[in-house]
């Protein structure tokens, strides 16, 4: 057997170098993603989830959160992006525990409350979502119209159930500047 594999081992050998572009580094000319380079500082997982909710892309801002989740810990931020990440795929119950939860960790996040609220909307419970919208609106100081709106929609909700404002768009608020908009269901 050995006999006969030696004639074979000069081809492949020649066939496996013509393969390689030599050294040991990889080529320029590659067709796959650069490696990762661990001398450099990580992006942020909450920035990167923060673009990814932008653009609508609800399942991968979810997975940057939970490596933000990795990296920080469960902190009110991370919670509350964990939140409106699955608030935007439907997940209703594992979006108002994790709200709940970071509420629990930092009370003063008119973002949460703002986000519990429109939970509460979703699921009919028009009384509690006014309590929590004023309560958004109030550490607000007024100044977010996302908050003032889903508070005047939960109002003439609670008033008459069968409202219909023509179109239910209620407001998520993002960590920062801006805020998601999350249409309800006929």
């Amino acid at each position: 057997m050995r006999s006969a594999l030696r004639p074979v081992l000069p081809v492949l050998s020649l066939v496996l170098a013509a393969c390689t572009t030599g050294g040991l580094g990889p080529s320029g000319d590659s067709l796959f993603a650069p490696g990762l380079d661990p001398r450099q500082e990580a992006v942020d997982g909450l920035d990167v989830g923060d673009r990814l909710m932008q653009a609508g892309e609800y399942d991968l801002a979810l997975d940057a959160y939970i490596r933000a989740a990795g990296q920080q810990g469960l902190n009110a931020d991370v919670l509350t992006s964990l939140g409106s990440a699955n608030l935007a795929l439907g997940r209703l119950g594992q979006a108002e525990k994790q709200f709940r939860d970071a509420l629990d960790k930092d009370d003063s996040r008119s973002d949460a409350w703002n986000n519990l609220g429109v939970i509460l909307m979703e699921r009919g419970e028009f009384p509690e979502a006014v309590q929590i919208f004023r309560k958004a609106y109030a550490l607000d100081n007024g100044e977010s119209d996302s908050i003032r709106d889903n508070l005047r929609l939960a109002l003439a909700k609670m008033e008459n159930p069968s409202y219909d404002a023509g179109n239910e768009d209620y407001k998520l608020v993002r960590r920062g500047s801006g805020d998601y908009l999350i249409r309800s269901t006929p």
